[in-house]
C-alpha cells in the first residue's frame, strides 16, 4: 500500500481554524489512530484528506507527492460515521457498490467483484439486491466498507464508523478494520472520540487538542507513558488494562 503525510495541514472556515499546522504520518500498511474530542479538527482532517474540506496551508502528499483529490481514480477512500446518510437509499447495495469501481467492466464481471466485496466484509452476497433501509446499523457500514474498497484505495480513512452503532456490533466492525489491515495490507487512519476504541485497533496513536496535534507515537508508548495532560484525562476514562510500552521513538508536543 502507501503511506500518506500531512505537513503543517491547515484547514480555515472564514475565521475559524479548525485544524492548526497538523504535521502526521500514516505509515505504510500500518492503523493510525486519530482521536480527540468533538471539535477538536480530527473530521476537519479527514475532509480536508479526501477534498471536503478547504486545505488553507500545507501539504497532503502519498508516497512523497501531493496527493491529487479529484479524478474518477482516488487512492484514498473515506467511510463516513453514518452509514445510512453516506449511502443512497434509492440504489440497491449492489448498485452502490459497482458505482465505485473505478474500470469499465461488464456486467457479470462487475456483479462477480460486487460478491466478491461483500464477502470481503462477511456480507451475504444476496444482500446485493436489498437497499441500505432493509439493513441493520452494523450491515450498512459493511456495505460502506464494501463500497470504499471497491475503489481499490491504497489509504483507507475511517472517520468515527463505529460510534453511531450499538455496542454490540462495535466490536466486529473493529475486528474486520484489523483484518483489512492484516489481510490487505491496507493504510489506515482510523478516528475516534474514544480512546478504547482507537486502541484496540491502532498501532500508532495521534492525539488532538483544539486543532492542533498534542501528541503522537506508538500506541504503547502514548497508552504507557503519555506526554500532555489532555491524553492523561483521556486515558483516565478508559477501564485499566493498557497495553505495555513500545522502544519505538514518539513525538511530544507541548
Amino acid at each position: 500500500m502507501s503511506r500518506l503525510d500531512l505537513q503543517e495541514l491547515t484547514v480555515r472556515y472564514r475565521h475559524t481554524t479548525a485544524v492548526d499546522r497538523v504535521s502526521l504520518t500514516v505509515p505504510d500498511g500500518e492503523i493510525v489512530g486519530l482521536v480527540g474530542e468533538s471539535g477538536s479538527g480530527k473530521s476537519s482532517i479527514a475532509r480536508a484528506i479526501v477534498g471536503l474540506a478547504p486545505v488553507s496551508g500545507g501539504r497532503i502528499e502519498l508516497d512523497g507527492r501531493e496527493l491529487a483529490r479529484r479524478g474518477r481514480r482516488r487512492p484514498v477512500q473515506m467511510v463516513f460515521q453514518d452509514p445510512y446518510s453516506s449511502l443512497d437509499p434509492r440504489m440497491t447495495v449492489g448498485e452502490s457498490i459497482a458505482e465505485a469501481i473505478p474500470e469499465r467492466l461488464d456486467r457479470t464481471v462487475r456483479r462477480r467483484e460486487v460478491e466478491r466485496l461483500l464477502h470481503r466484509v462477511h456480507l451475504d452476497p444476496a444482500r446485493a439486491g436489498q437497499r441500505p433501509g432493509q439493513l441493520s446499523g452494523g450491515q450498512r457500514q459493511r456495505v460502506a466498507l464494501a463500497r470504499a474498497l471497491a475503489g481499490r484505495p491504497e489509504v483507507l480513512i475511517a472517520d468515527e464508523i463505529t460510534s453511531a452503532l450499538d455496542v454490540s456490533v462495535q466490536g466486529a466492525i473493529l475486528n474486520l478494520i484489523r483484518e483489512m489491515q492484516r489481510e490487505l495490507g491496507l493504510s489506515i487512519l482510523f478516528i475516534s472520540h474514544n480512546l478504547a476504541v482507537v486502541r484496540y485497533v491502532a498501532s500508532r496513536i495521534a492525539v488532538m487538542y483544539q486543532g492542533r496535534l498534542v501528541e503522537d507515537g506508538p500506541a504503547a508508548e502514548v497508552l504507557g507513558d503519555p506526554s500532555h495532560e489532555y491524553t492523561r484525562r483521556l486515558l483516565a476514562a478508559v477501564p485499566a488494562g493498557v497495553a505495555g510500552r513500545s522502544t519505538h521513538p514518539r513525538k511530544e508536543f507541548r
